[in-house]
């Protein structure tokens, strides 16, 4: 039988077995792709419902929910009354009496509890402003396979360190026990009253030298999430300092993983050098949304 979630809503409301449960899954489901024993989708529809754009996220759990057996339909706002301002209860109880769970990606974190709530379907977080939890896991689903393991390892996020990927990093850190240090200016920084919720020790600082020395991971972001093109000029002169190249890896461990959840803007967050020589860690990361998402979708289908 597999292990079952009701939803995946952040990585905050996983708990440390479940996250495991989810990587140990993640890598079956990378092993046995093209012949999976079990269809747990089959004759279930599920709903993309995206407000944000999207590359890797939508083909990714498109081609999941295919391969687990199921059928797709793909709702961006302006397909569906949330884009001429129907609430998302009313879009979630509509929903939830037609199609078998949802996949949603957009800008509040409250509309993806709301619509797991109001559906009673599973629901998926596929992004919101506040966290990024299916990013998080196809990256320590990544991590595992290059090292072999995640105890002890020490994580360097650069960059802007109170986005998305960086919280559900932290949220990550503080479930599985590792180690996370944020370098980022000080406007940049995880504010205080999520660190006091986050309730877990994380190294924050200006200093990027300081959070890279002897860091197994360097991840970085772009400076420019969406949402924020209004501050491009403001965010790419605060930020020009905190970029991933030869100079900053030379203070990491040796054997350190560069990692970047894409799309990456080269010449910015990181050197067209740096992203080049460690594509093969960056495009696994991308493959491993499938597997990761396939994962998910087998935990919480019902």
């Amino acid at each position: 039988m597999l292990p079952s979630v009701k939803n995946l809503l952040s990585i905050e409301e996983l708990s440390q077995k479940e996250v495991l449960d989810i990587l140990s899954l993640a890598a079956t489901m990378k092993k046995e792709r093209g012949r999976h024993s079990v269809q747990p989708l089959k004759s279930q529809v599920w709903a993309l419902i995206f407000s944000k754009s999207s590359t890797r996220t939508r083909v990714s759990f498109e081609v999941g929910v295919r391969e687990l057996g199921g059928d797709v339909m793909f709702l961006s706002a302006n397909d569906i009354q949330l884009g001429r301002g129907e609430p998302i209860r009313d879009t979630a109880r509509v929903l939830g009496r037609m199609i078998h769970g949802a996949i949603i990606r957009t800008f509040a974190q409250q509309d993806v509890v709301d619509f797991a709530s109001f559906s009673g379907i599973p629901t998926i977080n596929a992004l919101t402003d506040q966290e990024h939890p299916c990013q998080i896991l196809a990256d320590l689903q990544t991590i595992e396979e290059k090292r072999g393991s995640l105890e002890g390892v020490k994580v360097c996020f650069v960059g802007d360190g109170d986005c998305n990927v960086a919280r559900s990093w932290m949220w990550a850190a503080k479930k599985l026990g590792f180690e996370i240090r944020v370098a980022a200016p000080e406007k940049y920084r995880p504010s205080k009253d999520f660190l006091d919720s986050l309730a877990y020790p994380v190294q924050v600082t200006e200093d990027c030298d300081a959070a890279a020395a002897g860091a197994d991971v360097l991840y970085t972001d772009v400076w420019i999430s969406m949402g924020k093109e209004e501050e491009s000029a403001l965010r790419l002169a605060e930020l020009k300092d905190y970029q991933v190249n030869e100079k900053l890896l030379a203070q990491a461990a040796p054997d350190a993983l560069v990692m970047h959840c894409l799309p990456a803007y080269r010449g910015k967050e990181i050197t067209d050098e740096i992203m080049e020589a460690h594509a093969p860690t960056i495009f696994q990361q991308a493959e491993n949304r499938l597997h990761a998402q396939k994962a998910i979708l087998a935990m919480v289908a019902r």
